[in-house]
């Protein structure tokens, strides 16, 4: 079910809650609940509204979307009565052990969160020993990172140039500058939470749900009925949920505010500035006409005429 396993009873399901980490940051990740077994009910592979939604899609994003908001209490009751939980439990490990630094571990565990694709593990493997190295030299074990980096990074060959770059801080601490790179940018360990947010780029959807993605389909669906209307006008304010979005008619400008009798003949090519102040006008009679914009009286003043 959308990647979370169900082989482990509800009340052993780990939430993770705000968390002070060892190298300063604070840090705020959720995962599956605890609850007791007699209050989940498990959703089957059911599909909901006219476009086959998967359920247990949708109760993962909403309950991801409660915990973005805030309203914590809430998304653990959500996950508790529709037993559906936000993260599987070895994901909620994985989780754990990277907030907590414990490197080899999440290694291993990276292993059993359901990833397949042997190009995304590595590249997972290299950005977590990368913070491995770089917060063993945050901590001046100079030693301990020489062998991450010996041992641990460099034979997964993953992106060789951020490794020379790696190494230079070892070697060469002030080529750091010479480098083109800053020194938080370098040398600085990411946070944890950073740290996180990188992996979860990484992985497919089904394994960790991307930040905000309620939010991020309710934005998509503004911008297509925007896209899909006819008479919209970017002068309008706040687009409301409540109602899909329509702009009518009267939206737009339809009145006819002034003619302009000064062309002899059709007119064959109108042009605005690009401040929109001027207008410039040509005509089958031989003229081209620069006209002035009046904007607080909506008015079009003749600047100069020429003949062609």
């Amino acid at each position: 079910m959308g990647g979370v396993d169900d082989d482990e009873p509800p009340s052993k399901r780990v939430k993770v809650f705000d968390k002070d980490l060892s190298n300063g940051n604070s840090l705020k990740y959720h995962s599956s609940c605890s609850f007791s077994s007699s209050m989940a009910r498990p959703l089957n592979d059911e599909l909901i509204g006219s476009k086959g939604v998967k359920k247990v899609e949708f109760v993962r994003i909403i309950t991801e979307a409660l915990y973005s908001l805030g309203y914590d209490k809430t998304a653990t009751y959500l996950e508790q009565e529709s037993g559906v939980p936000f993260h599987s439990s070895k994901v909620t490990v994985f989780i754990q052990q990277i907030l907590d630094g414990c490197w080899d571990e999440s290694l291993a565990s990276l292993h059993k969160i359901g990833l397949v694709d042997e190009t995304v593990i590595k590249l997972a493997c290299f950005i977590i020993l990368q913070q491995k190295f770089l917060e063993l030299l945050d901590g001046e074990k100079v030693m301990d990172a020489l062998k991450t980096l010996r041992t641990e990074i460099a034979p997964l060959s993953v992106n060789a140039i951020r490794v020379r770059e790696l190494s230079s801080l070892i070697l060469s601490p002030v080529n750091r500058v010479d480098n083109g790179l800053s020194s938080q940018e370098l040398v600085r360990s990411k946070t944890r939470s950073e740290l996180l947010e990188d992996l979860q780029k990484l992985f497919p959807s089904t394994v960790m749900i991307p930040e905000k993605r309620l939010l991020q389909l309710v934005e998509q669906a503004l911008d297509l009925q925007r896209v899909n209307c006819l008479f919209h006008n970017s002068l309008i304010g706040e687009t409301s949920l409540f109602t899909n979005h329509h702009c009518g008619r009267d939206n737009i400008p339809s009145k006819t505010m002034q003619i302009l009798h000064d062309h002899h003949n059709e007119v064959w090519y109108l042009k605005f500035s690009n401040n929109g102040k001027y207008l410039a006008s040509s005509s089958s009679d031989h003229s081209a006409i620069i006209w002035e914009v009046i904007i607080s009286f909506v008015m079009f003043i003749l600047l100069t005429t020429s003949i062609l």
